[in-house]
């Protein structure tokens, strides 16, 4: 951070011209030179090289190392194939990876109303922001002629562990449970609406009650593909000229049978 002080406007141009200062401190009664020897002095102060190989630790990790937060899932063990939503068909019910993964390429709008509705009540939640990140992860895939994965390009994703209470079952202390959202780019409110969203989903896994529409399963993942439900809804500018032509027959047919019993009644009353 640069701190610079000038008592005129050209000097205070001229100083950030040349400093380029992150914060700039204005003293307008103060002369501009004690401004330019503290850039100075601060642009040539040596700085620490960035350790690149620590990782940053997760702020869950606290309160995981407490007992107070659910650990994460176990991961594949080796030889176990991953089971992937873009090569198989969606069968319920689904497991959490495959919720997931329909959820990544869900509809943020779909998602953004289910997460909200949780929060209004209909889905027993009481979220917390665990954490949310921004970066760059590889991509890799593993050709088959070599037999060992090789990256081919980087994609920048958000990412959002949400934190919920959780009172606890016959087996299970109360403790904070999770809910994880990922999305592609700089996306912090989508993330978090899948959070909320995988939270609701996990109700009969932690024998919470599911009556809720963010907690039905079948309801969510039928409905969060924007591709299908946008094709879906547009088809209807089509013609319809035989399902139409079909609904119009039946309804003369209800109409005339209403009619003749109407006319019937009628008759009935006035013979009495």
């Amino acid at each position: 951070m640069l701190a610079g002080i000038a008592s005129t406007a050209p000097q205070t141009l001229a100083l950030v011209e040349s400093a380029t200062p992150d914060v700039l401190l204005l003293d307008l009664g103060l002369g501009p030179k004690r401004g330019m020897e503290l850039v100075q002095r601060v642009k040539a102060a040596p700085t620490a090289p960035a350790d690149t190989n620590r990782s940053l630790p997760r702020v869950g990790d606290i309160l995981e190392r407490d007992g107070l937060l659910e650990p994460p899932p176990p991961g594949k063990s080796e030889g176990e194939t991953a089971e992937d939503l873009t090569r198989q068909p969606l069968t319920l019910p689904a497991s959490r990876p495959l919720r997931l993964q329909n959820l990544a390429r869900g509809d943020e709008g779909f998602l953004l109303a289910l997460g909200y509705s949780t929060q209004r009540g209909y889905g027993n939640n009481h979220p917390f922001v665990g954490e949310i990140r921004f970066g760059s992860v590889p991509v890799s895939f593993v050709p088959e002629e070599l037999g060992f994965a090789i990256e081919i390009a980087d994609i920048d994703v958000t990412e959002c562990d949400m934190v919920n209470q959780f009172a606890g079952s016959h087996d299970v202390p109360p403790q904070f449970t999770r809910g994880y959202g990922l999305a592609f780019g700089h996306a912090e409110r989508k993330a978090i609406a899948m959070a909320l969203v995988d939270r609701a989903l996990r109700a009969q896994e932690l024998s919470e009650s599911a009556d809720s529409p963010a907690q039905d399963e079948e309801f969510v993942l039928a409905h969060s593909d924007n591709v299908e439900a946008s094709g879906f809804v547009q088809h209807l500018k089509l013609p319809h000229y035989v399902d139409f032509q079909s609904e119009l027959v039946t309804v003369r047919a209800l109409r005339e049978e209403v009619e003749k019993r109407n006319r019937r009644a009628a008759l009935d009353q006035a013979a009495e």
